[in-house]
């Protein structure tokens, strides 16, 4: 094995294990709450189970674009570099307007929200799974939240985002 396919693999499974790993804290964490304070929003902010509906949602977009089912990565010019992910994550306001398309119905049951965190965990791993080297190191995309990063990055954004919404949930929830 040549040491570009040893770093793939080994960003492949970084990407997997932190992936799973954030995903799986917000599943127990709305598996753990009851209906009512899952689905109960606080004024105009989302519930928990919206937040957990979100996430599934952009999850779901995130691995799309990592699988190239949605068309949006591009070959990155030669001279491109990853900025390191906590730059990255630096540069990404506190407060974000979710799109249209991610953003929750008014009502969503916990249950829902936690059978669409499964199944967009599934298509994740999956695209994932499917990156080769060349999709994952050269190509990328461009979003003004983020700048341009790598496929491999867009797996990145796609644990952060589940992080963030992760403490966003327990808020909601009330928890400390």
């Amino acid at each position: 094995m040549d040491q570009e396919q040893s770093r793939h693999l080994s960003r492949i499974e970084q990407l997997q294990v932190s992936f799973e790993a954030a995903r799986g804290r917000l599943v127990v964490r709305l598996s753990e709450a009851t209906d009512e304070a899952a689905e109960t929003g606080q004024g105009s902010a989302w519930s928990a189970a919206q937040i957990g509906w979100h996430v599934a949602a952009v999850t779901t977009r995130f691995a799309g674009i990592m699988s190239g089912e949605i068309p949006a990565a591009q070959a990155l010019p030669a001279e491109f570099a990853e900025r390191l992910w906590s730059d990255v994550l630096a540069s990404i306001p506190d407060r974000i307007e979710a799109p249209a398309a991610t953003a929750p119905p008014p009502a969503v049951r916990r249950k829902e929200a936690v059978a669409a965190l499964e199944a967009s965990g599934v298509r994740m791993v999956r695209a994932i799974e499917s990156l080769t080297p060349e999709r994952g190191g050269r190509m990328g995309i461009t979003h003004p939240l983020v700048g341009t990063i790598s496929v491999y990055q867009v797996g990145d954004w796609a644990t952060a985002h589940i992080i963030r919404h992760n403490r966003q949930a327990k808020r909601a929830l009330g928890l400390p």
